[in-house]
């Protein structure tokens, strides 16, 4: 039963969590690019363009943050449960 369980939450991170993970992340570092574009892009044009590129770089850093959380939590339910992380996210420490 042990065998069947942690098999399943294994290809469930494998297959569901972490592609998500990674597709959020690069979404928030290519919200993070685009806002430092837009600010270098419309340096001279005042203050409020300057204000959209400097929330769109705060937020893509914000977004990164909480997918590295978000991957941190995975890895501590999995040593909850008693399961090894697989190769496929890190070599074990």
């Amino acid at each position: 039963m042990q065998t069947n369980i942690s098999s399943f939450l294994n290809r469930v991170n494998e297959y569901i969590l972490n592609p998500l993970i990674i597709l959020m992340f690069v979404v928030a570092l290519l919200v993070f690019f685009w806002g430092l574009a837009e600010f270098i892009y419309k340096t001279g044009n005042g203050e409020g363009d300057l204000e959209k590129g400097k929330n769109n770089m705060i937020y893509g850093i914000l977004g990164m943050c909480i997918m590295v959380a978000v991957y941190g939590i995975i890895r501590v339910i999995l040593a909850t449960f008693g399961l090894d992380a697989p190769a496929y996210i890190a070599p074990s420490l």
